[in-house]
């Protein structure tokens, strides 16, 4: 019998409906009940595309016996992260408060207040692996909710305690913490495989778009050396997808061999971005390339039919991770002949012994350097038929929701890859994907969390309004439309009157139209994702030099002060914070453009810096000639005015 989690949208959730488990959403339903019966709240977040949530699923919320225990003793409530992302902030602070660490699935235990007195990760449903087994944990919790609940409810009064004390005083702007990031990432990089630390390494392409900004303004080859090393690096590993592009969510070894195999929207996004302004700067085409290819990725397997953008594909495919992925040395020769496969298999590294589990992660690791860019796409021509091979031996989950946050991720870098491309197709791509969510997850300044067939999701947090603000402002400097800049303006607005602590500084993760929790987060430091802290902190900044308003500079000093003292004990770990105050203490220069033929712009937007002040002249005015009667630019640093040029350095 289906429980309560049909009605939900979320795929996620979806995937829990037939469970025996008696689970209930998020909301006052379920703690109403458990105030009635008396019983603890047994709290699961996770997502659909999560490894570990499909095995703990299969070992413990699809097994009769520990759904009864939890019926018994329990009311038990079903998350899905990505669409209450305030609810996953909360408890995952909670879990890394007990355990010192944090990961998905998450499991906390409440009291019927939302208090938490409990919290791990994944629990095997029998002990093993060194971990409780999750049967015994549920009688242990049931048995003291029985026989000492003033014990567990002095925990929670502790837990949330702590909690509500959290945060960091204001600072002032320091424009040496952009330095002292560098430094960080300096002592912590891999000069042998690239990246940062030890496994498992994460992509985090925000740190590498600071380091190549860093590198530009600063003239460091060291930074740029940092980012080339680690951007080169991936597309060579495994965490690149050779066959069908994009990008895996991490790697679980130093070299990008291994990755953990599901697909996030967000993070291809990111690495569009860090692949495109790798492009930008060093013109390498293999930059070009990745962030192309990942982009062919994304519109021929992510994409909705109205335009907007999918959220993740799985990791998992006939109960096993990766197997979509894996090949086999000899399926290549039977696939494409003893030729071609053999070819093939030399090409991409695959041996009879395998080099993951006995089969083989398709990579270029052996390749010497970063090689040309005929050798790169030596055997695309065969890549079709591998995908349709692909496809027609294993299936993945597509998580198919539309979330607000994401996809201005993607906007915004679709936005970008046209202006250092010139291919129009990004462009009218994003512009899509901008007008679906105007057309279905807004009610004027409103945003909305997601949409899915038809039916949305809770009004928006404070990343919906940060990304989506983000995205159009990416739209704008794409197109100087006038209107994508007010449109940003708009909403930057909202986010401020709904989010905005004025304070102690800083924007709370959720706002006046959300449900309250038992704390307000101010998420600044940067995960997987920037911070919508820092990616506010970016948007202030760029409408205060693109609008020369006094309010908007005003908020970007705010914004600025408080990341400042925020970010002053580890300034590596808010990148886009450091990459927001390199704009700040660095305004980008006032270029007006004149143009000869409309039919001129996409060929000169590539010319563009990757921040400016852009004016745009389709004749030549006062005081604005033509140079040689060709596109001419005019160059304000400052105070200071540079000769006309027909070409930018």
């Amino acid at each position: 019998m289906p429980n309560r989690l049909q009605y939900e949208i979320s795929p996620y959730l979806l995937q829990h409906a037939a469970n025996p488990v008696d689970w209930y959403p998020w909301g006052e339903e379920a703690f109403e009940k458990a105030r009635t019966e008396d019983k603890p709240v047994f709290l699961s977040i996770g997502y659909s595309t999560c490894h570990w949530c499909h095995v703990m699923a299969h070992e413990s919320f699809e097994d009769e016996k520990t759904a009864a225990i939890l019926n018994r003793h329990f009311i038990s409530i079903k998350v899905d992260r990505e669409e209450r992302p305030d609810i996953d902030s909360v408890y995952m602070t909670v879990c890394q408060a007990f355990t010192g660490s944090g990961g998905w699935p998450t499991s906390i235990f409440l009291t019927p207040e939302q208090k938490p007195f409990f919290a791990g990760t994944y629990f095997p449903n029998r002990s093993r692996y060194g971990r409780i087994g999750f049967q015994e944990l549920l009688a242990v919790i049931a048995n003291k909710w029985e026989e000492n609940r003033e014990e567990l409810l002095r925990s929670a009064d502790d837990i949330v305690g702590q909690l509500q004390r959290q945060g960091a005083e204001a600072g002032e702007i320091n424009p040496l913490l952009t330095e002292r990031a560098f430094q960080q990432f300096s002592r912590i990089f891999d000069k042998e495989y690239g990246g940062f630390g030890d496994a498992p390494k994460f992509p985090s392409p925000h740190n590498l778009l600071f380091l190549l900004v860093y590198a530009r303004m600063r003239e460091n080859p060291d930074a740029l050396k940092m980012a080339e090393t680690t951007l080169v690096q991936m597309r060579k590993g495994g965490i690149f997808d050779h066959i069908g592009y994009g990008f895996s969510r991490y790697s679980t070894d130093r070299y990008f061999l291994a990755p953990h195999f599901e697909k996030m929207l967000y993070d291809n996004a990111l690495l569009l971005l860090a692949y495109g302004a790798a492009y930008a700067i060093t013109k390498k085409p293999l930059y070009r390339d990745t962030a192309e290819k990942t982009a062919s990725y994304i519109l021929r397997e992510m994409t909705h039919f109205e335009g907007a953008f999918y959220s993740a594909q799985d990791a998992d495919s006939g109960g096993e991770e990766g197997k979509y992925y894996l090949l086999s040395y000899d399926e290549m020769l039977s696939l494409l002949g003893e030729q071609g496969g053999k070819r093939f298999n030399e090409y991409y590294g695959l041996t009879k012994e395998g080099n993951f589990q006995g089969r083989n992660i398709p990579n270029r690791l052996h390749l010497h350097g970063a090689g040309d860019m005929d050798e790169w796409n030596a055997l695309d021509d065969v890549l079709p038929a591998i995908r349709q091979y692909r496809k027609m031996r294993e299936t993945l989950h597509l998580d198919d929701k539309i979330l607000t946050a994401w996809n201005g991720l993607m906007i915004t870098a679709l936005a970008f890859l046209y202006r250092v491309t010139g291919e129009e197709e990004y462009l009218l791509t994003a512009q899509r994907a901008r007008g679906f969510i105007e057309e279905n997850l807004t009610e004027g300044n409103r945003l909305y969390v997601g949409w899915r067939e038809g039916r949305r999701a809770a009004v928006g947090f404070l990343d919906d309004y940060a990304f989506y603000a983000a995205a159009l402002i990416g739209l704008y400097e794409a197109t100087l439309d006038r209107s994508c800049l007010r449109r940003a303006e708009e909403i930057c607005r909202e986010a401020a009157k709904q989010f905005e602590d004025r304070e102690a500084g800083g924007f709370y993760l959720s706002g006046s139209e959300n449900q309250p929790l038992i704390f307000a987060p101010k998420e600044t430091y940067d995960g997987a994702m920037p911070s919508g802290n820092a990616v506010m902190g970016y948007n202030l900044v760029r409408l205060s030099q693109l609008t020369h308003d006094d309010a908007w500079e005003q908020a970007a000093a705010r914004q600025m002060a408080y990341l400042s003292g925020e970010a002053a004990d580890y300034p590596a770990g808010h990148a886009m914070f450091q990459l927001a105050l390199l704009l700040y203490e660095n305004p980008p220069p006032t270029i007006t453009v004149v143009l000869p033929d409309e039919t001129e712009w996409a060929e000169t937007a590539k010319q563009l810096p990757l921040y400016a002040d852009v004016t745009v002249l389709h004749a030549p005015a006062e005081g604005y000639p033509l140079l040689n009667q060709q596109t001419t630019f005019y160059v304000c640093q400052g105070m200071t005015c540079q000769p006309p040029v027909n070409k930018l350095s």
